[in-house]
């Protein structure tokens, strides 16, 4: 079996001019970044052109460590569009160097529908987190310098400043750090940390944000911390946000490539699910609604995660409303749901599988209680038997949910052939318009109880002292009508990653509540979930390697 590299690497690639006209976009509007990507200006969209397309999300259930192939049946989906006649266009996240170094090895689809150059897409890309943590940082060393220097100095207690630095890279030895070491020219010693960029702020508003001018606006409103009297203090107040956008003046445009097939692929933006909003930018989906008939678009891990995020935020501040929602299935994820050994998700198990069901029926139930038009999507993999396929299938049937099996790894469009006419069917017929979980109105505490009780299943939210205090805080700052972006870990419904399935009777424990005025949501972290991950035993990294012709292999 070939691995993805040597798949992508074996396609031929339209130039990206060739792709752009597929949409209809001239050459002369590309910002080019070689023969295979571009940039897309801001003036190209149109939205009230983009009311007439369809929007359809990606979701999944409760992930395997392996994740469940969401990006890659995305992809696929978008590809079987395409070959039923209609002009679809993918629109996804960037990949993070910390999970294609760390776990995944690599996050732009897999086999038969991928994203190219995938290699390119996979590491620096056109360079978006790197702006984007230069942005950061910068009003990082901004913050500090005014601590360190008398003149024109605001007055800011170091002690409250909540602004850490970020890079893109897994290293949990920086999770808790001091800096402003070695003396009085050296800055004011204080505590801090380092972030991840995919869960930085400012990734968080560049994905929200929809012009430049919107963009400096809501940069300027990053809550810092107070000064010594007590005052509030923004990155406006630093008169940091104009040269943060200058930053990104580059990154805001969404980037263009393809898939394997030569479907147009809009990739933008990378906010991880688990510990930010987890979906591609609000300038994106706008693109791909502004040329396409149909937009295939994901939000992170399952349903409980991204596509909450996708919208109770996202779609919220946008103005958004999919026309369905795929919720993706394995077999593999099904039946460990259910009980059966990891190292034996291969082996057929149908009794695990039954058991396991209940975590799929509940992200079913979620779409429900949002009011979109569910489809779910089978992911096939080589070792499922029939039989196993078939129950999950019937399952689907009886809760009168339109069911279709994927096998795009395999075939790419080809294998999404099914699944495509089934959305299609869902989406032109549905009458659905999306219900929202909670209204920004109501307290934070009432935000997320809602999310914690209605979608998790949890019996009792319960707040440590410091979330307590975090929420008076919140209070007084006047943030309290903003929604919220729930951190939790991905591995389960609950807050406690050891509990699979569709645990019950559990209690959700808020530690902290982070302010992102910013990005215009407040961010609960619950259980143990970390905002820097770590690297596993055995990082992909030790896989990844360059020979001497600059050919690179170990990306999958």
């Amino acid at each position: 079996m070939k691995a993805d590299i040597e798949i992508a690497r074996e396609a031929k690639m339209k130039h990206i001019n060739e792709i752009a006209g597929m949409l209809g976009i001239s050459e002369d509007d590309l910002v080019h970044y070689g023969k295979y990507k571009a940039k897309l200006p801001l003036h190209l969209i149109d939205k009230e052109r983009g009311k007439n397309s369809r929007l359809i999300l990606v979701s999944a259930i409760s992930p395997t460590p392996a994740g469940e192939g969401k990006t890659t049946v995305s992809i696929g989906l978008a590809q079987g569009l395409n070959r039923l006649g209609k002009k679809a266009t993918v629109v996804l996240r960037e990949p993070s160097l910390g999970p294609v170094f760390g776990v995944k090895g690599g996050a732009a689809g897999g086999g038969h529908s991928q994203v190219l150059p995938m290699e390119d897409i996979n590491l620096h890309f056109t360079g978006d987190f790197s702006a984007i943590e230069k942005a950061h940082n910068l009003l990082a060393a901004l913050i500090d310098n005014n601590v360190q220097n008398k003149n024109g100095n605001l007055g800011i207690d170091a002690r409250t400043v909540s602004w850490k630095r970020v890079m893109d890279m897994n290293d949990r030895s920086l999770r808790k750090i001091i800096v402003g070491l070695g003396g009085t020219m050296s800055g004011v010693p204080r505590e801090t940390g380092v972030d991840i960029t995919a869960a930085s702020e400012v990734m968080a508003i560049l994905c929200l944000a929809e012009s430049i001018t919107h963009l400096k606006e809501k940069l300027g409103n990053i809550f810092i911390g107070y000064t010594y009297d007590h005052t509030p203090v923004f990155a406006r107040d630093l008169k940091a946000h104009g040269a943060m956008a200058a930053l990104l003046k580059d990154a805001i445009m969404p980037n263009l490539v393809q898939t394997i097939e030569g479907t147009p692929a809009i990739i933008h933006g990378g906010p991880f699910a688990n510990i930010a909003q987890g979906t591609n930018s609000v300038l994106a989906t706008r693109m791909g609604l502004t040329f396409s008939d149909y937009v295939v678009t994901e939000a992170g891990f399952g349903f409980d995660l991204g596509a909450e995020k996708f919208l109770d935020i996202k779609c919220k501040y946008a103005g958004l409303n999919p026309d369905a929602a795929v919720l993706v299935a394995t077999v593999r994820a099904l039946k460990y749901h259910g009980g059966a050994d990891p190292k034996m998700l291969k082996e057929p198990n149908p009794d695990a599988l039954r058991k396991g069901l209940a975590n799929l029926e509940k992200h079913i139930e979620n779409m429900m209680k949002f009011n979109v038009c569910p489809v779910v999507a089978i992911n096939s993999f080589a070792t499922d038997t029939d039989e196993e396929i078939g129950i999950i299938a019937a399952r689907c049937k009886e809760l009168g949910v339109a069911v279709a099996v994927a096998d795009v790894w395999a075939k790419g469009g080809e294998g999404a052939l099914q699944l495509a006419e089934t959305v299609i069917k869902v989406a032109e017929n549905c009458q659905c318009s999306f219900t929202p979980m909670y209204d920004w109105n109501w307290t934070v505490e009432a935000k997320i109880e809602r999310v914690a009780k209605q979608i998790y299943g949890a019996e009792y939210v319960d707040y440590t002292a410091r979330a307590k205090k975090d929420l008076e805080k919140i209070q007084k700052l006047g943030f309290d009508k903003l929604p919220v972006c729930i951190a939790k870990t991905q591995k389960s419904l609950s807050d406690n990653p050891e509990l699979l399935g569709r645990p019950k009777d559990f209690v959700v424990t808020v530690r902290e509540i982070e302010i992102a005025s910013g990005a215009g949501f407040v961010i609960p972290i619950t259980g143990e979930i970390m905002r820097m991950p770590g690297l596993p035993v055995h990082p992909s990294a030790e896989n990844i390697d360059i020979d001497e012709n600059g050919v690179i292999s170990g990306l999958s």
